[in-house]
């Protein structure tokens, strides 16, 4: 057994026995465990990509959680780094095979690209979810009204159908509030999309109280970044951080754009992001002074 397996171990145990955040999370788990392995025995990604008759830019994908894993690559791999431990060769290739089990969300593929599936995965998986948002209400806090009047307007030439479709993912993927271990949601809101009446006055008025309601639960903190604030330190766009407990997660940024979206890993990156939020924040009213705002805003709709 090699010097790096003790301490891989664990880290596949708490997977392999509390599953958590599907597939996208099971990748990068065992694809940075693969990259710890092979970085011990001293072997280059090259040789690594010879092993399983592959490149070293597969190996860098898979290290980094961009693909599933074949059982029988991560076999030849842990051969390569001179694993021979059978418990521990074991645990690699069940997690290897559970990263190709379609998370919930694969029933909504018809409607659901690519580049989102990733996000709901380190989604049902964080621990802590910050979030700023510009335009909308965060996805997570709306109403399925709302998320109808969000949906039509981004994707005006959808049936019907799919409408329906996005605005039920999206109720779906709220359910993640309200588990026993659900994350910890820290969301500030620009004031301007509480005042744009999308959907109407009848469906602000349900976001609103729904917005009032939410901010009730325990792991639930809603701030708002009032007019008054004038420039704010996170010019541009919605800006969100996930955060997660298991060691081998690295905090995520989340940068949504109208057709793609980029996920920021790189040290330097998350930590100018936090210290963007964290200006946000401070900028922002207090939670408390926050529902004050949306009482406020709810009389004034009603």
């Amino acid at each position: 057994m090699s010097a790096a397996q003790p301490s891989s171990e664990p880290s596949l145990r708490r997977y392999l026995d509390h599953p958590r955040g599907g597939p996208t999370v099971l990748r990068i788990v065992l694809g940075t465990q693969l990259r710890r392995l092979r970085e011990a025995a001293g072997i280059t990604r090259e040789a690594a990509g010879d092993a399983i008759r592959g490149s070293h830019a597969k190996i860098s994908r898979l290290e980094l959680g961009r693909v599933s894993c074949k059982e029988r690559d991560v076999a030849d791999l842990l051969t390569l780094y001179n694993v021979t431990d059978e418990a521990v060769r074991s645990d690699f290739l069940k997690l290897a095979g559970r990263t190709s089990t379609p998370g919930w969300w694969h029933q909504y593929g018809d409607v659901l690209p690519g580049w989102f599936e990733t996000h709901i995965g380190l989604e049902e998986a964080a621990s802590v979810i910050r979030t700023y948002e510009v335009q909308f209400v965060p996805g997570l806090l709306q109403t399925a009204e709302y998320a109808r009047a969000v949906a039509q307007l981004g994707h005006p030439r959808s049936t019907p159908e799919e409408i329906e479709r996005r605005v039920q993912l999206r109720v779906q993927r709220q359910e993640l509030l309200t588990l026993q271990d659900a994350p910890r949601v820290w969301a500030v809101i620009d004031e301007a999309s509480l005042r744009r009446p999308l959907g109407g006055p009848e469906v602000m008025v349900g976001q609103l109280r729904h917005l009032l309601k939410m901010a009730e639960l325990p792991n639930v903190t809603l701030q708002i970044a009032p007019f008054s604030l004038g420039g704010l330190a996170a010019a541009g766009g919605p800006i969100t951080i996930l955060r997660f407990l298991e060691p081998d997660l690295p905090d995520i940024v989340y940068l949504e754009q109208l057709t793609s979206a980029l996920y920021l890993d790189k040290r330097d990156d998350v930590d100018h992001y936090l210290a963007v939020m964290d200006r946000l924040s401070a900028q922002s009213e207090s939670p408390r002074e926050s529902m004050a705002i949306l009482e406020r805003l709810l009389k004034q709709e009603s």
